[in-house]
């Protein structure tokens, strides 16, 4: 064994085998091949400007700019920078070596390992071969900033490549890429234009596009302006950024034209370090969709679309824009859902939210009671999906009462004690329920309105936190302040006679005093019931309940102080007692809820009957 022979190596990759690979599977869109040949050239310029306030590079003007030029005519695509340029053995170190990343080497060497503050962009070194993705032939014209000659590579799919002196006087570097067969719709301006717009449109050196094609008119090219801009909102401290110039941004980057609730400016240092700008858009009506779009970018390039793993999953109607240096910019998915950094950025997300909500019920108390209606939706979301962001928020919850009033639960239950201590009574619809609202408000009773489906399912989150507190719909029963004083009537002829008019031989019939003289009878429900049916109508409406029906238990309250159900009790056989308690429930009935459509038809036949014996 001690004399047996060891052989070690490096494995060797034949670039014919490679480049194949690098064509068709380097990225899953192939449009991506722009966005890093003008990362490289941003790249190039950062690196310069750096160098320059080192003190290592003079006499260096701070015009740095990028061109992109398409050619029809040529089957070409030309990106051009006046950034850092390189020497001849710097392009055969970073460009004839596969994934050798000069940006890596420059971070290591001026800004130490590691430092995502530093603006480079890229860090693997593959990008540049994205061009292969598109061109048959890729030719790299570049000068060092250093003085050094400069030179031309060109380069085929093949990988074989040839390196000459080129003729050129300024710094910087030209990427040629010669389109190859096929892949003529990268040729359309509107097609460059869209890829440079959606990767590349807050990049930090300005970045200008041109039409190879087109005749030189020295005025137009003096009105040129660049496709994007260098300094984002995100990049600047929220106190420098004016509420217009949020508006703006939010308009500008979502196609949303309308104005969003509020915003969120993030600009956390360490350990995080990210910076972005989050809005809560304005949802017009309940079923608009809730999707919201979260822009992720590295060192303000564009990077994906709906990152729902940086986003939590109640959160994701959010819009807004996230940039961080961070994470890779080839990020994909599965690296999302397995990494530290981007649960802690959730986290901390997730806290500013809160912090926001309590900051404007805090100070904006008025402006807060405002956006409510709007915002109450996404609070009640998150507090049902998480119970961390519940705690953090309860004390900002308001409850909007049948006047238009708010009062947080605290407010509420503390008017409460002394006529239904930890009872909350609420309404989901004030028109079909003002009857029970009307006599609650009369007794100094508070109703809140809870007109959003997701309203009843967010209750119960407050009765589970809450011991004692139970909410009740104005129709789940009768309530001990509306009651009055006197002798109850009993009559089982009358029970019996409402059980046939409504046709619900089931139906509960009692007896009460109300203290008003001038309702005559009043449906309710019961609240464990009704709910479960509306839980019912939920499974319904996802598709899961078909074959779950439920009804409601209801019950029938007849008011022994109202001088029509008394004259009633003393007659109930003839027809026109028949015809009244038959009227006395169909408008309990419409106090209570919507009528059907058979049911409205049969009470308008009844009306119109009950006016011809007039």
């Amino acid at each position: 064994m001690a004399n047996e022979k060891i052989e070690k190596g490096g494995i060797s990759v034949e670039t014919a085998q490679i480049f194949p690979i690098i064509k068709k599977w380097l990225y899953s869109d192939k449009d991506i091949f722009l966005r890093e040949i003008v990362s490289n050239a941003c790249d190039a310029c950062t690196k310069l400007r750096r160098l320059s306030s080192l003190g290592e590079a003079a006499d260096v003007d701070n015009d740095f700019k990028i061109t992109v030029t398409v050619s029809k005519e040529d089957r070409t695509i030309t990106v051009t920078d006046n950034g850092i340029g390189m020497t001849e053995d710097e392009l055969k170190r970073y460009i004839c070596q596969i994934a050798l990343s000069g940006a890596l080497e420059f971070i290591e060497k001026y800004e130490g390992e590691g430092d995502a503050s530093s603006g480079i962009i890229g860090h693997f070194g593959l990008g540049f071969y994205s061009a292969f993705m598109v061109s048959g032939t890729v030719d790299v014209i570049t000068k060092s900033y250093t003085g050094a000659p400069a030179v031309k590579w060109v380069c085929t799919e093949g990988g074989e490549y040839e390196l000459t002196e080129a003729d050129v006087a300024e710094r910087g570097t030209s990427v040629v890429m010669h389109i190859a067969e096929g892949e003529e719709e990268y040729l359309e301006k509107d097609k460059l234009l869209s890829i440079l717009k959606k990767y590349c449109s807050f990049m930090p050196v300005e970045i200008y596009f041109t039409d190879g094609d087109a005749e030189e008119d020295a005025d137009k090219k003096e009105e040129e302006k660049p496709i994007n801009d260098v300094e984002p909102l995100w990049q600047k401290n929220a106190s420098d950024c004016t509420p217009e110039e949020y508006r703006e941004f939010y308009g500008k980057v979502f196609s949303d034209f309308k104005e969003p609730l509020f915003h969120i400016h993030i600009n956390a240092d360490y350990p995080l370090n990210f910076k972005g700008i989050l809005y809560f858009p304005r949802i017009t009506h309940e079923y608009e969709s809730l999707e919201g779009e979260v822009k992720l970018y590295y060192n303000q390039v564009f990077v994906a679309d709906n990152i729902k793993e940086v986003i939590p999953e109640y959160l994701t109607m959010l819009k807004g824009v996230l940039d961080c240096p961070e994470l890779p910019l080839n990020v994909s998915r599965s690296y999302l859902q397995n990494n530290s950094y981007v649960s802690k950025l959730s986290s901390h997300i997730v806290k500013k939210v809160a912090d926001k909500i309590n900051g404007l019920y805090n100070t904006e108390r008025e402006e807060y009671e405002r956006i409510w209606g709007d915002l109450k939706t996404f609070v009640e979301y998150g507090c049902l999906r998480d119970r961390k962001f519940y705690d953090r928020v309860k004390g900002s919850i308001l409850f909007k009462l049948s006047d238009g009033s708010h009062l947080t639960v605290d407010d509420y239950l503390e008017s409460a004690k002394e006529k239904h201590e930890n009872t909350v009574y609420y309404a989901t619809d004030a028109v079909s329920q003002a009857q029970y609202i009307s006599m609650l408000t009369a007794e100094g009773i508070k109703v809140v309105i809870f007109d959003k489906i997701i309203d009843t399912q967010f209750i119960n989150v407050i009765e589970t936190d809450r011991a004692g507190v139970k909410f009740k719909r104005v129709d789940s029963g009768l309530a001990d302040a509306l009651k009055g004083e006197g002798e109850l009537l009993e009559s089982e002829e009358l029970k019996e006679l409402f059980k046939k008019v409504s046709g619900n031989d089931k139906l509960t019939v009692s007896f009460e005093n109300l203290k008003t003289d001038k309702v005559p009878a009043i449906l309710t429900v019961s609240e464990e019931s009704r709910r479960m049916e509306d839980m019912m109508r939920l499974y319904a409406i996802a598709g899961e309940g078909k074959d779950m029906p439920f009804a409601a238990e209801y019950s029938l309250v007849l008011n022994s102080s109202n001088s029509l159900i008394r004259r009633l009790s003393e007659d109930t056989s003839s027809e026109k007692s028949e015809k009244l308690a038959k009227q006395i429930y169909s408008l309990a009935l419409i106090s209570q809820r919507q009528l059907t459509a058979a049911e409205l038809e049969e009470f308008l036949d009844h009306s119109y009957g009950i006016l011809a014996d007039l």
